[in-house]
Protein backbone atom coordinates (compact mmCIF):
# COMPACT_ATOMS: atom_id res chain seq x y z
CA UNK A 1 0.00 0.00 0.00
CA UNK A 2 0.70 3.60 -0.44
CA UNK A 3 1.22 4.06 3.43
CA UNK A 4 3.76 1.39 3.83
CA UNK A 5 6.03 2.37 0.91
CA UNK A 6 5.78 6.30 2.42
CA UNK A 7 7.07 4.17 5.84
CA UNK A 8 9.62 2.25 4.41
CA UNK A 9 11.13 4.89 1.62
CA UNK A 10 11.60 7.55 4.94
CA UNK A 11 13.28 4.90 7.01
CA UNK A 12 15.42 3.93 4.52
CA UNK A 13 16.35 7.51 4.09
CA UNK A 14 16.97 7.85 7.67
CA UNK A 15 19.49 5.52 8.15
CA UNK A 16 21.14 5.26 4.30
CA UNK A 17 23.73 7.45 6.25
CA UNK A 18 25.79 5.27 7.84
CA UNK A 19 25.08 2.15 5.38
CA UNK A 20 28.72 1.90 4.37
CA UNK A 21 29.50 2.26 8.20
CA UNK A 22 27.28 -1.19 8.89
CA UNK A 23 28.11 -3.18 5.93
CA UNK A 24 32.12 -2.40 6.86
CA UNK A 25 31.47 -3.38 10.87
CA UNK A 26 28.99 -6.22 10.49
CA UNK A 27 29.90 -7.62 7.22
CA UNK A 28 28.48 -11.36 6.60
CA UNK A 29 26.99 -11.03 10.04
CA UNK A 30 23.73 -10.38 8.48
CA UNK A 31 23.67 -12.67 5.90
CA UNK A 32 23.68 -15.53 7.97
CA UNK A 33 21.02 -14.19 10.33
CA UNK A 34 18.80 -13.60 7.45
CA UNK A 35 18.98 -17.35 6.32
CA UNK A 36 19.33 -18.73 9.66
CA UNK A 37 16.08 -17.55 11.10
CA UNK A 38 13.83 -18.98 7.56
CA UNK A 39 15.82 -22.02 8.19
CA UNK A 40 14.52 -22.46 11.63
CA UNK A 41 11.27 -21.14 10.76
CA UNK A 42 11.19 -23.84 8.30
CA UNK A 43 12.05 -26.41 10.27
CA UNK A 44 10.15 -25.92 13.16
CA UNK A 45 7.11 -26.11 10.46
CA UNK A 46 8.49 -29.25 8.82
CA UNK A 47 8.41 -30.38 12.06
CA UNK A 48 4.92 -29.71 13.47
CA UNK A 49 3.57 -31.72 10.55
CA UNK A 50 4.62 -34.60 12.76
CA UNK A 51 3.21 -33.46 15.86
CA UNK A 52 0.33 -31.83 14.29
CA UNK A 53 -2.08 -34.22 12.91
CA UNK A 54 -5.12 -32.19 12.45
CA UNK A 55 -3.50 -30.05 9.85
CA UNK A 56 -2.55 -30.85 6.37
CA UNK A 57 1.21 -29.67 5.29
CA UNK A 58 -0.12 -27.72 2.23
CA UNK A 59 -2.29 -25.29 5.42
CA UNK A 60 1.22 -25.71 7.27
CA UNK A 61 3.51 -24.63 4.52
CA UNK A 62 1.25 -21.76 4.70
CA UNK A 63 1.56 -21.20 8.07
CA UNK A 64 5.24 -20.68 7.58
CA UNK A 65 4.77 -17.46 5.14
CA UNK A 66 2.05 -16.01 7.79
CA UNK A 67 4.30 -16.67 11.04
CA UNK A 68 6.97 -15.17 8.86
CA UNK A 69 5.12 -12.12 7.65
CA UNK A 70 6.53 -13.47 3.84
CA UNK A 71 4.24 -12.40 1.27
CA UNK A 72 7.14 -13.45 -1.19
CA UNK A 73 7.24 -16.54 0.55
CA UNK A 74 3.64 -17.21 -1.07
CA UNK A 75 5.79 -18.43 -4.09
CA UNK A 76 4.90 -21.99 -2.62
CA UNK A 77 1.54 -21.58 -4.06
CA UNK A 78 3.30 -22.88 -7.36
CA UNK A 79 4.73 -25.38 -5.42
CA UNK A 80 1.67 -26.11 -3.59
CA UNK A 81 -0.05 -26.96 -7.11
CA UNK A 82 2.87 -28.63 -8.39
CA UNK A 83 2.95 -31.33 -5.60
CA UNK A 84 -0.82 -31.54 -5.48
CA UNK A 85 -1.13 -32.17 -9.27
CA UNK A 86 1.57 -34.88 -8.29
CA UNK A 87 -0.37 -36.47 -5.55
CA UNK A 88 -3.35 -36.15 -8.00
CA UNK A 89 -2.37 -38.47 -11.16
CA UNK A 90 -0.51 -40.83 -8.62
CA UNK A 91 -3.40 -41.31 -5.78
CA UNK A 92 -3.00 -45.48 -6.42
CA UNK A 93 0.57 -45.46 -5.71
CA UNK A 94 0.73 -42.79 -2.77
CA UNK A 95 1.08 -43.90 0.50
CA UNK A 96 -1.85 -44.61 3.49
CA UNK A 97 -0.93 -41.56 4.47
CA UNK A 98 -0.65 -39.32 1.87
CA UNK A 99 -3.93 -40.58 0.72
CA UNK A 100 -5.31 -39.33 4.02
CA UNK A 101 -3.86 -36.12 3.47
CA UNK A 102 -5.29 -36.13 -0.03
CA UNK A 103 -9.06 -37.10 0.81
CA UNK A 104 -8.29 -34.26 4.17
CA UNK A 105 -7.62 -31.94 2.03
CA UNK A 106 -11.18 -32.45 -0.54
CA UNK A 107 -13.09 -32.69 2.51
CA UNK A 108 -12.27 -29.34 3.18
CA UNK A 109 -15.11 -29.28 0.28
CA UNK A 110 -18.37 -29.91 1.71
CA UNK A 111 -19.23 -32.26 -1.67
CA UNK A 112 -16.82 -34.68 -0.48
CA UNK A 113 -17.43 -34.57 3.16
CA UNK A 114 -18.20 -38.20 3.07
CA UNK A 115 -14.96 -39.57 1.26
CA UNK A 116 -12.96 -42.21 2.96
CA UNK A 117 -9.35 -43.01 2.02
CA UNK A 118 -9.87 -46.54 2.79
CA UNK A 119 -12.06 -46.88 0.13
CA UNK A 120 -11.12 -44.00 -2.22
CA UNK A 121 -8.68 -46.22 -5.15
CA UNK A 122 -8.68 -43.30 -7.66
CA UNK A 123 -9.58 -39.62 -8.27
CA UNK A 124 -12.13 -39.45 -10.84
CA UNK A 125 -10.59 -36.11 -13.36
CA UNK A 126 -12.66 -33.52 -11.16
CA UNK A 127 -12.04 -34.73 -8.03
CA UNK A 128 -8.01 -34.43 -9.33
CA UNK A 129 -8.89 -30.32 -10.46
CA UNK A 130 -10.69 -30.24 -6.89
CA UNK A 131 -8.04 -31.64 -4.72
CA UNK A 132 -5.43 -29.25 -6.52
CA UNK A 133 -7.37 -26.26 -5.85
CA UNK A 134 -8.30 -27.47 -2.55
CA UNK A 135 -4.77 -27.72 -1.82
CA UNK A 136 -3.75 -24.37 -2.77
CA UNK A 137 -6.37 -22.71 -0.81
CA UNK A 138 -5.12 -24.12 2.10
CA UNK A 139 -1.80 -22.98 1.12
CA UNK A 140 -3.59 -19.06 1.19
CA UNK A 141 -5.84 -20.22 4.47
CA UNK A 142 -2.63 -20.82 6.27
CA UNK A 143 -0.53 -17.55 5.67
CA UNK A 144 -3.90 -15.41 6.53
CA UNK A 145 -4.54 -17.24 9.64
CA UNK A 146 -0.78 -17.10 10.48
CA UNK A 147 -0.13 -13.73 9.54
CA UNK A 148 -1.37 -11.22 12.03
CA UNK A 149 0.18 -13.57 15.01
CA UNK A 150 3.65 -13.36 13.28
CA UNK A 151 3.19 -9.94 13.44
CA UNK A 152 2.33 -10.13 17.05
CA UNK A 153 5.03 -12.17 17.85
CA UNK A 154 7.85 -9.70 16.41
CA UNK A 155 6.12 -6.54 17.96
CA UNK A 156 6.38 -8.24 21.14
CA UNK A 157 10.11 -9.64 20.86
CA UNK A 158 11.53 -6.12 19.45
CA UNK A 159 9.26 -4.88 22.30
CA UNK A 160 10.71 -6.96 25.31
CA UNK A 161 13.28 -9.14 24.63
CA UNK A 162 15.60 -6.57 25.71
CA UNK A 163 13.58 -6.04 28.86
CA UNK A 164 13.49 -9.58 29.47
CA UNK A 165 17.00 -10.28 29.14
CA UNK A 166 18.32 -6.77 30.87
CA UNK A 167 19.66 -4.94 28.84
CA UNK A 168 20.05 -1.51 29.54
CA UNK A 169 18.65 0.50 26.66
CA UNK A 170 20.60 3.74 27.13
CA UNK A 171 23.90 2.08 26.78
CA UNK A 172 23.36 -0.04 23.89
CA UNK A 173 22.39 3.20 22.09
CA UNK A 174 25.90 4.84 23.45
CA UNK A 175 27.58 1.72 22.06
CA UNK A 176 26.08 1.73 18.85
CA UNK A 177 27.00 5.55 18.32
CA UNK A 178 30.34 4.61 19.45
CA UNK A 179 30.78 1.74 17.12
CA UNK A 180 29.45 3.20 13.84
CA UNK A 181 31.52 6.76 14.98
CA UNK A 182 34.47 4.23 14.62
CA UNK A 183 33.38 2.20 11.41
CA UNK A 184 32.57 5.65 9.86
CA UNK A 185 35.92 7.02 10.52
CA UNK A 186 37.58 3.98 9.24
CA UNK A 187 35.21 3.91 6.02
CA UNK A 188 36.43 7.16 5.16
CA UNK A 189 32.74 7.98 4.73
CA UNK A 190 32.17 11.72 3.08
CA UNK A 191 29.79 14.51 5.13
CA UNK A 192 26.81 15.38 2.69
CA UNK A 193 24.79 18.39 4.04
CA UNK A 194 21.15 18.12 4.58
CA UNK A 195 18.39 20.36 2.55
CA UNK A 196 14.89 21.31 3.00
CA UNK A 197 12.64 18.32 2.16
CA UNK A 198 11.53 17.88 -1.82
CA UNK A 199 8.63 15.83 -2.85
CA UNK A 200 10.14 15.55 -6.32
CA UNK A 201 13.42 13.71 -4.54
CA UNK A 202 10.88 11.63 -2.29
CA UNK A 203 8.78 10.39 -5.15
CA UNK A 204 11.77 9.63 -7.14
CA UNK A 205 13.35 7.56 -4.08
CA UNK A 206 9.59 5.54 -4.14
CA UNK A 207 9.57 5.39 -8.25
CA UNK A 208 13.37 3.70 -8.35
CA UNK A 209 12.89 1.43 -5.39
CA UNK A 210 9.43 0.25 -6.72
CA UNK A 211 11.37 -0.57 -10.22
CA UNK A 212 13.82 -2.71 -8.26
CA UNK A 213 11.60 -4.35 -6.68
CA UNK A 214 9.56 -5.39 -10.06
CA UNK A 215 12.61 -7.21 -11.31
CA UNK A 216 11.86 -10.96 -11.85
CA UNK A 217 15.20 -12.90 -11.15
CA UNK A 218 15.26 -16.32 -12.71
CA UNK A 219 16.20 -18.98 -10.37
CA UNK A 220 15.55 -21.88 -12.11
CA UNK A 221 13.50 -25.18 -10.70
CA UNK A 222 13.15 -21.96 -7.80
CA UNK A 223 10.82 -19.85 -10.30
CA UNK A 224 10.98 -15.98 -10.22
CA UNK A 225 12.09 -14.38 -7.52
CA UNK A 226 11.43 -10.94 -6.25
CA UNK A 227 12.16 -7.61 -3.61
CA UNK A 228 8.51 -6.87 -4.33
CA UNK A 229 7.32 -3.13 -3.78
CA UNK A 230 8.90 -3.11 0.02
CA UNK A 231 11.96 -4.31 -0.03
CA UNK A 232 12.73 -2.88 -3.50
CA UNK A 233 11.44 0.75 -2.16
CA UNK A 234 13.56 -0.30 1.22
CA UNK A 235 16.99 -0.95 -0.99
CA UNK A 236 16.34 2.03 -3.58
CA UNK A 237 15.95 4.56 -0.56
CA UNK A 238 19.22 3.03 1.41
CA UNK A 239 21.07 3.33 -1.66
CA UNK A 240 20.09 6.99 -3.12
CA UNK A 241 19.93 8.16 0.68
CA UNK A 242 23.69 6.89 1.02
CA UNK A 243 24.83 8.10 -2.33
CA UNK A 244 23.35 11.15 -0.84
CA UNK A 245 23.06 13.57 -4.21
CA UNK A 246 22.88 13.23 -7.87
CA UNK A 247 23.06 16.56 -9.51
CA UNK A 248 20.76 18.75 -8.43
CA UNK A 249 18.43 16.37 -6.60
CA UNK A 250 19.04 15.47 -3.17
CA UNK A 251 18.04 12.98 -0.96
CA UNK A 252 19.65 13.89 2.32
CA UNK A 253 16.72 15.55 2.90
CA UNK A 254 15.42 17.20 6.73
CA UNK A 255 15.44 14.47 9.48
CA UNK A 256 12.39 16.06 10.84
CA UNK A 257 9.91 15.84 7.89
CA UNK A 258 11.27 12.28 7.41
CA UNK A 259 10.53 11.41 10.80
CA UNK A 260 6.67 13.18 10.08
CA UNK A 261 6.25 11.12 7.46
CA UNK A 262 7.33 7.79 8.95
CA UNK A 263 4.93 8.17 11.79
CA UNK A 264 1.98 9.33 9.25
CA UNK A 265 3.15 6.08 6.84
CA UNK A 266 3.48 3.79 9.76
CA UNK A 267 -0.07 4.65 11.57
CA UNK A 268 -1.92 3.84 8.68
CA UNK A 269 -0.31 1.09 7.56
CA UNK A 270 -0.75 -0.82 11.35
CA UNK A 271 -4.28 0.40 11.26
CA UNK A 272 -4.95 -1.23 7.82
CA UNK A 273 -2.83 -4.21 8.74
CA UNK A 274 -5.64 -4.30 12.00
CA UNK A 275 -8.83 -3.98 9.52
CA UNK A 276 -7.78 -6.66 7.21
CA UNK A 277 -6.61 -9.54 9.60
CA UNK A 278 -8.31 -8.60 13.06
CA UNK A 279 -11.49 -10.45 12.52
CA UNK A 280 -9.17 -13.09 10.85
CA UNK A 281 -7.10 -13.39 14.18
CA UNK A 282 -9.92 -13.84 16.65
CA UNK A 283 -12.02 -15.53 14.11
CA UNK A 284 -8.98 -18.24 14.37
CA UNK A 285 -9.08 -18.34 17.81
CA UNK A 286 -12.62 -18.80 18.16
CA UNK A 287 -12.85 -21.42 15.54
CA UNK A 288 -11.06 -24.14 13.90
CA UNK A 289 -8.13 -22.33 12.90
CA UNK A 290 -6.52 -21.87 16.46
CA UNK A 291 -4.07 -24.87 15.86
CA UNK A 292 -2.56 -23.51 12.71
CA UNK A 293 -2.56 -19.22 15.31
CA UNK A 294 -0.41 -22.18 17.84
CA UNK A 295 1.63 -23.22 15.44
CA UNK A 296 2.13 -19.62 14.16
CA UNK A 297 3.53 -18.27 17.48
CA UNK A 298 5.18 -21.34 17.60
CA UNK A 299 7.38 -20.95 14.66
CA UNK A 300 7.54 -17.51 14.77
CA UNK A 301 8.85 -17.05 18.48
CA UNK A 302 11.79 -19.86 17.66
CA UNK A 303 12.68 -18.27 14.67
CA UNK A 304 13.14 -14.99 16.53
CA UNK A 305 14.81 -16.63 19.44
CA UNK A 306 17.52 -18.23 17.15
CA UNK A 307 18.53 -15.22 15.36
CA UNK A 308 18.45 -13.19 18.87
CA UNK A 309 20.99 -15.95 20.51
CA UNK A 310 22.73 -16.03 17.57
CA UNK A 311 22.98 -12.26 16.94
CA UNK A 312 23.21 -11.18 20.22
CA UNK A 313 26.17 -13.93 22.28
CA UNK A 314 27.71 -15.32 18.87
CA UNK A 315 27.88 -12.06 16.78
CA UNK A 316 28.30 -10.10 20.10
CA UNK A 317 25.74 -7.10 18.16
CA UNK A 318 24.42 -4.37 19.58
CA UNK A 319 20.41 -4.69 20.40
CA UNK A 320 19.78 -1.29 18.60
CA UNK A 321 20.87 -2.83 15.36
CA UNK A 322 20.14 -6.82 16.15
CA UNK A 323 16.17 -5.70 16.53
CA UNK A 324 16.51 -4.64 13.03
CA UNK A 325 18.11 -7.39 12.02
CA UNK A 326 15.67 -9.65 13.22
CA UNK A 327 12.61 -8.11 11.73
CA UNK A 328 14.50 -8.06 8.83
CA UNK A 329 14.66 -11.98 9.24
CA UNK A 330 11.52 -11.92 9.94
CA UNK A 331 10.31 -9.97 6.87
CA UNK A 332 8.18 -7.89 8.80
CA UNK A 333 8.11 -3.92 8.13
CA UNK A 334 5.66 -3.82 11.15
CA UNK A 335 8.19 -5.28 13.18
CA UNK A 336 10.67 -2.88 12.03
CA UNK A 337 8.00 0.09 13.03
CA UNK A 338 7.72 -1.15 16.15
CA UNK A 339 11.75 -1.49 16.67
CA UNK A 340 12.06 2.07 15.46
CA UNK A 341 9.56 2.87 17.95
CA UNK A 342 10.99 0.71 21.25
CA UNK A 343 14.20 2.24 20.35
CA UNK A 344 13.51 5.38 19.99
CA UNK A 345 15.83 5.72 16.76
CA UNK A 346 15.63 4.93 13.08
CA UNK A 347 19.13 2.75 13.22
CA UNK A 348 17.30 -0.67 13.73
CA UNK A 349 16.96 0.39 10.27
CA UNK A 350 20.01 -0.38 8.89
CA UNK A 351 19.96 -4.09 10.45
CA UNK A 352 16.43 -4.67 8.88
CA UNK A 353 17.60 -3.65 5.53
CA UNK A 354 21.55 -5.68 5.54
CA UNK A 355 19.08 -8.76 6.41
CA UNK A 356 15.84 -8.50 4.47
CA UNK A 357 17.25 -9.48 1.33
CA UNK A 358 18.80 -12.56 2.02
CA UNK A 359 15.54 -13.97 4.49
CA UNK A 360 13.31 -12.73 1.54
CA UNK A 361 15.13 -15.15 -0.87
CA UNK A 362 15.94 -17.91 2.11
CA UNK A 363 11.72 -17.78 2.64
CA UNK A 364 11.36 -18.20 -1.34
CA UNK A 365 13.94 -21.20 -0.98
CA UNK A 366 12.62 -22.71 1.57
CA UNK A 367 8.82 -22.62 1.43
CA UNK A 368 9.42 -24.33 -1.71
CA UNK A 369 11.86 -26.81 -0.41
CA UNK A 370 8.67 -27.70 2.59
CA UNK A 371 6.28 -28.08 -0.02
CA UNK A 372 8.89 -30.42 -1.96
CA UNK A 373 9.63 -32.36 1.30
CA UNK A 374 8.15 -36.17 2.30
CA UNK A 375 4.92 -35.89 5.48
CA UNK A 376 7.05 -36.97 8.33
Amino acid sequence: SASLIIFVATVGLLAAKDLKAIIKKYGPKFIILGFLITLVGAGGTYLSTAIVKDTNPFAVTGVYTGAMTSSPGLASLEAAEDRAGDMAQNYPQLSQEEKEVVVSVLKTDSKYADLNAGELTELTAQQQTDFVNSAVSQVGIGSAVAYPFGVIIVILAVNFLNVIFKFDLDEEKRRYKIEIEEARSVSGIREIPTTDFSIASFVLVCLVGYLIGSIRIYMGPLGYVSLESTGGVLIGSLLLGYIGKIGPISFRMDPKTLVMLREFGLTFFLSIVGLNYGYGAIDAVIHSGVILALESLIVGAIAIMAGFIVGRYVFKLNWIVLSGAICGGMTSTPGLGAATDACGSDDPASGYGATYPFALFGMVVFTIVLMKLPLL
